[in-house]
């Protein structure tokens, strides 16, 4: 096989950034990649002095739509590339799934400590119910070649970002979260 730019180009995007490569628990490693993608966002947006309740969402949005484009475009590529019907080193799709995590949770953080005790907490949920995929996130891993990589990660998403929502918004949590944001 010729590893020509476009190959190695894909090869990064679908390991993002070579992170599907650990030696142990990859899937673990493209979340932790995905995370520190969007903590350099989100500390650039808040450099910028731009609203983080308007842009964190669509900034998210952007890049699962990104990032899930990819991963059913070459997935039937990355398939061949590592001999697999779900791939170790294929975590495109834990980089979805973990942003879907963060949907509109994200702008509850007011300051780099509440983010990160949100982040730590989405990737936590995130990767637990990624692991045990409840129903019907393992049966979506029945879809063909890219849609079945990348789907069953993007319901884990769904599943964390709603228990997510319930953590962060209406429980003691949220008072720790408004704590750390405002320094209080």
């Amino acid at each position: 096989m010729t590893n020509s730019a476009g190959e190695r180009f894909r090869e990064i995007c679908i390991t993002v950034g070579f992170s599907g490569y650990a030696p142990f628990a990859p899937g673990t490693w493209g979340s932790l990649a995905a995370l520190a993608v969007f903590g350099v966002a989100w500390g650039c947006m808040r450099a910028a002095n731009l609203a983080s309740w308007m842009l964190d969402p669509a900034l998210i949005a952007v890049g699962v739509a990104a990032s899930s484009c990819l991963a059913v475009r070459w997935g039937d590529w990355a398939l061949r590339r590592f001999n697999s019907n779900d791939p170790k080193q294929f975590v495109l799709d834990e980089f979805a799934g973990q942003w879907v995590a963060l949907l509109f949770l994200t702008s509850l953080a007011g300051s780099g400590a509440a983010l990160a005790a949100l982040l730590a907490g989405q990737f936590l949920l995130f990767r637990l119910l990624d692991i045990t995929k409840p129903p019907p996130a393992r049966q979506l891993e029945a879809l063909p070649s890219g849609w079945g990589v990348l789907c069953d990660d993007l319901m884990a998403g769904v599943y964390a970002n709603i228990v997510g929502q319930l953590i962060w918004r209406w429980t003691p949590l949220s008072e720790i979260l408004r704590r750390a944001a405002t320094g209080d």
